[in-house]
């Protein structure tokens, strides 16, 4: 499920990524911030490093993804198997690289590579061996592999935890054992995408809404009526802060409830459709609990969506509304949370094991939340369309090419506005997701828990993630 329902993941940077140090093969030592002269002159000797067009490796690396593994288990080092890594494509002059990292956290660390051995480890499926991979390269760039060097870079790469085995088991489990005994779920980004001292973070939360993109302190239209669901970004509040004040602008307005439903994107994929966490969630502002009494019937009700539940410690799209329900709720009266991370496409929705797992958890959250009779809000946290070379695409957009995408995203959020998560499922499986909508569970499952009489659009805008211009879109949305 992970590695088949990842694959805008496996290309798309969290805003936590670049944050971190950077290595350089056969290194293993953080080397800090990306220099030109860290970068990796690559690891074949006495040869130059070939030329190959970028958008070349983008369309391998599309084949390979869609592999599943089979047959008996074969020996690791002769058969490596990369874990469900992301990427993306670095430029240092007329110079090309990829800059590798682990969106699960259970690795710190991250690789440049250049485009040669990004080449190579895009056959580390566990399916090919490394004569096989060598044979691969001869015939694509004319040169040997050194074998030695080769050997060297799976040592390396398992000693990073960025394959599969059992050193990243091992990881795993520690991970999963130590997230569990945690009292709470710390703020991992806190410092990296928003304010870690809780005044400046104030300052930065009114700085999103009187900003000239902001939506500024004007009373809106729907002032004092209950609010049913937001839909808002999980993209780097620095730069994204202003739409998400649109939705929270909404919120600040309405009949607020003190019960929050927050499904977010889970951008390293699960192996499930779902995963729920029971544990409170820590930012600057402090400490934002989670709805025990409701978590654990859900929990006795569906429990097999409780176990990916250290999924929850790396990914940002919950923790970056926090703040805003903190400032904006939490000032006035408690509040609790369900935190709940979502991971399944709108195609996916046509496998009948997939449709029942979402129908499952989803009928079981509703009839849990019917059942309690206190109000509560959706807040849908997820992106939309991904464009460019660092998601699968041949060429940069062009603004020819973002404006026409941008016709399409407001297209697909009528039926959005209008509460019929089927209709927006079949727009985008008519459109093939060819725009690979990453927020489609969250805004789907939102739709399917709601009872709204009107939905909205509020903002749309875009962020730019590489040099190759790359674009993220999104936007904020309300129910009432």
């Amino acid at each position: 499920m992970r590695a088949c329902l990842n694959l805008i993941a496996r290309m798309s940077g969290t805003v936590g990524a670049y944050n971190a140090g950077c290595s350089k093969w056969p290194s293993s030592k953080a080397t800090g911030e990306l220099k030109p002269e860290a970068y990796p002159q690559g690891y074949v000797e006495d040869f130059d490093e070939p030329r190959t067009p970028l958008a070349d490796f983008f369309s391998i690396l599309l084949r390979s993804v869609m592999t599943t593994t089979t047959g008996t288990a074969k020996d690791p080092k002769q058969y490596p198997a990369l874990r469900n890594l992301q990427f993306s494509p670095i430029k240092e002059g007329e110079e090309q690289y990829m800059v590798l990292w682990d969106p699960t956290g259970l690795s710190k660390e991250k690789l440049v590579l250049p485009l040669n051995y990004f080449f190579i480890i895009q056959h580390f499926d566990g399916e090919h061996s490394l004569a096989e991979i060598g044979a691969l390269y001869l015939k694509r760039f004319g040169e040997f592999l050194v074998p030695s060097k080769m050997d060297q870079l799976v040592s390396d790469l398992n000693e990073k935890l960025f394959l599969e085995g059992q050193r990243a088991e091992d990881a795993r489990r520690l991970a999963r054992e130590a997230y569990r005994q945690s009292p709470l779920r710390r703020a991992a980004f806190a410092g990296r995408g928003y304010e870690a001292d809780s005044a400046k973070l104030k300052k930065q939360i009114d700085g999103f809404f009187t900003s000239k993109e902001g939506p500024d302190f004007k009373p809106s239209e729907h002032a004092g009526k209950k609010i049913k669901g937001l839909v808002a970004p999980t993209y780097d509040l620095k730069q994204a802060g202003s739409i998400y004040a649109w939705a929270y602008k909404e919120l600040q307005d309405a009949e607020q409830p003190d019960l929050f439903v927050i499904i977010g994107t889970a951008s390293a994929g699960l192996d499930d459709v779902f995963a729920v966490t029971d544990k409170d969630f820590e930012t600057p502002l402090g400490i934002v609990s989670a709805d025990q009494p409701i978590l654990s019937q859900l929990k006795a009700k569906l429990p097999a969506f409780f176990e990916d539940d250290l999924c929850h410690q790396a990914e940002q799209a919950i923790e970056f509304q926090l703040p805003f329900l903190q400032d904006i709720v939490g000032t006035k009266k408690p509040f609790t949370i369900v935190p709940i991370l979502s991971s399944f496409s709108a195609a996916s929705l046509a496998d009948p094991t997939v449709r029942h797992s979402v129908d499952q958890f989803l009928t079981g959250l509703r009839e849990v939340l019917t059942q309690l009779g206190r109000a509560y809000c959706v807040i849908a946290a997820g992106e939309l369309a991904h464009l460019g070379m660092r998601y699968g695409d041949k060429a940069p957009p062009t603004d020819f090419s973002f404006h026409r995408c941008m016709q399409f995203d407001l297209e697909m959020l009528k039926p959005v506005e209008e509460r019929q998560p089927e209709e927006f499922a079949n727009y985008i499986r008519k459109e093939q997701d060819q725009r690979r909508i990453s927020g489609f569970s969250p805004i789907y499952s939102l739709l399917r828990l709601i009872e709204a009489e009107s939905g909205q659009v509020l903002r749309y805008d875009r962020g730019i993630t590489d040099q190759y211009n790359s674009t993220v879109t999104y936007a904020s949305m309300a129910f009432f």
